[in-house]
């Protein structure tokens, strides 16, 4: 007769898991590490003789589940396969990718209207580790391309389109060609767009990178980030290694909130980009107002690209009241319905000023060179009604 254990170990023993049918959602695997069956199954699993897990910081089923769902989301519709990593922030994506694929002596170019936690990472991380980079306007691709060939250790081209806060747009096939040109590999940030909007490895990109705390989420609960690439090898020979020693990874539960957003995320980007695009309207007709930047309007200068790109124009815009700095201001004070946060993307509309928050670490020349006015106030257009939106501006801007 089988020795009954003690009660104390009784309650420390993991119970027989008793699946009979799966499950309707995907479930949370809240567990740290995996056990073996036998010493030889943990050797080969250490190896990669064989599938399986082995510690939540290398990947775990829902965290690996969700990553592939947002590879798949990236390559639909483009007649490709790609994989993909989350990570614990779209910071640590950006870090852990770039770590990843440059080593001390090697250069980026990149723009500089960039979201100033890029800007920040390039300046204050990656130059001490010797890892430069060349800030260009990247619609000028004669000189992008200058930039290239008389700085031959530039091996990475990095962009945003739509760009963060300024909204300008980019020609990603332009810029992938360009970059494959002179051997760099290109990558792009997605998180303004999403796949849903348009999708950078279909036009050449390399790599895809996202916060997934914004739209893929969208419901500001989670802080996680994606590196989506085309080259599972140099996925799972250069990146993942970081990934795993950075500690950067995601964790099961994050996952599993950006999973629950991706349910939603096409029909909530219909109505963020209607949102935007009848807010944007509205702005450029107000006499209040001194410019205006939204894809989606015919002035702006990069309409026709964004067109041609992309599937519609977004969600977020940036605008300056006549009076600038001290205008914003008072405007921003003064919202009842819309949250002033430094975040995007959400279903709420949220306002943020970038000079003093998203991009307070640029230095104020390089900021005003790209566009980024200290009066400058971006918009993440919410998915309320549409008149709630434009009644809220509208008695922020006359109280």
């Amino acid at each position: 007769m089988k020795k009954q254990i003690g009660f104390g170990s009784l309650c420390v023993q993991e119970p027989e898991e008793r699946r009979y049918t799966r499950p309707h959602q995907l479930p949370i695997y809240a567990a740290s590490s995996f056990a073996f069956d036998s010493i030889e199954e943990g050797m080969n699993v250490f190896l990669g003789n064989q599938p399986g897990h082995i510690y939540s910081r290398f990947g775990n089923p829902t965290i690996d589940a969700v990553a592939e769902k947002i590879a798949q989301l990236e390559a639909h519709g483009a007649g490709l396969e790609a994989t993909a990593l989350l990570t614990s922030s779209g910071m640590a994506a950006i870090s852990t990718l770039l770590l990843g694929l440059l080593k001390s002596g090697e250069a980026i170019l990149t723009q500089g209207n960039l979201y100033g936690g890029a800007t920040a990472l390039f300046r204050d991380v990656l130059q001490p580790l010797q890892i430069g980079y060349h800030a260009v306007n990247l619609a000028q691709l004669d000189e992008a391309e200058r930039l290239l060939r008389e700085n031959g250790n530039i091996r990475l081209l990095y962009y945003e389109t739509p760009a963060n806060p300024t909204l300008d747009c980019f020609d990603m096939a332009a810029l992938a060609e360009l970059g494959h040109k002179y051997n760099c590999i290109v990558v792009a940030d997605n998180t303004f767009a999403t796949p849903y909007l348009q999708k950078p490895l279909q036009s050449g990109a390399d790599f895809v990178i996202h916060s997934t705390t914004k739209y893929l989420n969208g419901h500001g609960n989670s802080v996680a980030g994606a590196i989506v690439g085309k080259n599972e090898e140099l996925m799972q020979e250069a990146i993942l290694p970081k990934l795993k020693l950075l500690g950067a990874n995601c964790n099961s539960w994050d996952a599993w909130l950006v999973h629950n957003g991706l349910k939603t995320l096409e029909i909530r980007m219909e109505r963020h980009c209607h949102n935007a695009r009848r807010l944007a309207e509205w702005l450029e007709q107000n006499p209040r107002v001194e410019t205006v930047n939204y894809p989606g309007l015919p002035s702006h200068p990069g309409h026709a690209l964004a067109r041609r790109q992309m599937k519609d124009f977004g969600g977020m815009l940036s605008f300056e009241l006549k009076g600038g700095l001290e205008a914003g201001k008072k405007f921003m004070n003064r919202l009842k319905l819309c949250t002033l946060t430094p975040t995007l993307g959400d279903v709420d509309t949220l306002v943020l000023h970038p000079a003093s928050m998203s991009h307070i670490s640029v230095p104020r020349e390089v900021r005003l060179q790209y566009g980024i006015t200290d009066g400058l106030v971006r918009i993440s257009t919410g998915i309320e009604n549409t008149e709630d939106i434009i009644a809220d501006v509208e008695q922020a801007m006359e109280g």
